[in-house]
């Protein structure tokens, strides 16, 4: 099994502060059971601002980093089934679990994962809203452990599975797909890869 004895010091410690904090259970419960569409919203901006600045290596490098977030949760799903981490309530059944007990192995931790994947890709693209989505990841890998569904190396190990899975998916193969949108600004599709129809498309950002 992967977690120590200081995993579960450490999930106790956070366990503790939640049972201390009853008027914070309703927001992060919200936060870690939805946040899933904040980080949707966070990667249609991205695109958004992508598209209006009229560089197609930061319009792909925005596809790019909505695909990167697919494929690392497909990705760490054979992960956590090969470990098959059981959760943090099922050894300490005396836990507080703020949230619907999945039956699902803990590690890595598939919300952790796509928050990590969502942040670097978006700190590829834009680095305002990258930062604003790193918050966001970082605030989601806490909500996991404060409602009781991880441990901290769980959602630890999700964030950088996410964040690796993004950066090799964006940085490569960005350039590649800003020459295939090339082709395709010459199309009706013109209008969905920038916000300046007029001026000539650049595959430099």
């Amino acid at each position: 099994m992967l977690h120590t004895s200081g995993d579960t010091h450490d999930f106790t410690v956070v366990n503790h502060f939640a049972r201390s904090t009853s008027w914070l259970h309703a927001p992060v419960v919200a936060y870690a059971s939805y946040g899933i569409v904040f980080f949707g919203l966070l990667l249609l901006a991205g695109y958004l601002l992508a598209r209006r600045s009229g560089h197609l290596l930061s319009v792909s490098r925005s596809l790019l980093a909505g695909a990167g977030v697919l494929l690392a949760v497909a990705i760490n799903q054979p992960i956590v089934h090969a470990v098959n981490e059981p959760r943090p309530y099922t050894r300490l059944p005396h836990a507080l679990v703020l949230v619907h007990r999945s039956v699902d192995a803990s590690f890595p931790s598939d919300h952790a994962t796509m928050a990590g994947a969502a942040a670097v890709g978006l700190l590829l693209v834009h680095r305002r809203l990258g930062l604003v989505a790193a918050a966001a990841a970082l605030l989601m890998a806490a909500a996991r452990v404060y409602v009781g569904a991880h441990y901290p190396v769980d959602v630890v190990a999700g964030l950088a599975v996410g964040g690796l899975v993004a950066l090799v998916v964006v940085r490569p193969f960005a350039p590649l797909l800003a020459r295939l949108l090339r082709r395709l600004s010459a199309t009706r599709l013109r209008p969905l890869l920038t916000g300046k129809a007029s001026a000539p498309m650049s595959t430099v950002r």
